[in-house]
């Protein structure tokens, strides 16, 4: 099954790829490898929140996956429109906006690790790090930033 397929049978539509907001580009693709910059928890509005303060696991887990699936509008902008030009997610580095004395990032990035694993198979799988971070752009409650093969 071509990966569009895949994720219209779970149901995911990937938006159009998030514009940067700053002085950046979102994707650099070097050959076959492309870099995707931070995607913010953000689908029709920003989900905001800090983990080990006002949002739980599940919740910072959901908005993980909602960059997971930015991260796949990106990948598919930088293969002009192609989103089955993918090979493989290579790594991901989450930030979870969490509270000193949270230890759960793992967890939460769990949200976008089992829903990349779950749309692209074997592909999906990937190495990563989930790190805190005392405040993340907008008072979002995770980015993730990735790096993907591509053909």
């Amino acid at each position: 099954m071509s990966i569009a397929a895949k994720l219209d049978s779970l149901g995911v539509n990937l938006p159009d790829a998030p514009a940067p907001a700053a002085n950046y580009v979102p994707f650099v693709r070097i050959g076959n490898i492309v870099y995707v910059s931070g995607q913010i928890s953000k689908a029709d509005d920003l989900i905001t929140g800090k983990l080990g303060d006002d949002m739980d696991i599940e919740a910072g887990a959901a908005a993980a996956k909602v960059c997971a699936i930015n991260l796949l509008a990106q990948v598919k902008a930088a293969c002009d429109g192609e989103i089955d030009k993918l090979v493989r997610v290579i790594k991901l580095t989450g930030f979870v906006n969490s509270t000193t004395d949270f230890t759960a990032q793992p967890q939460v990035i769990n949200g976008a690790s089992d829903f990349l694993v779950e749309a692209l198979g074997e592909a999906g799988r990937h190495s990563r790090s989930a790190v805190s971070a005392a405040s993340l752009p907008l008072g979002v409650a995770v980015e993730i930033e990735g790096i993907f093969e591509v053909q």
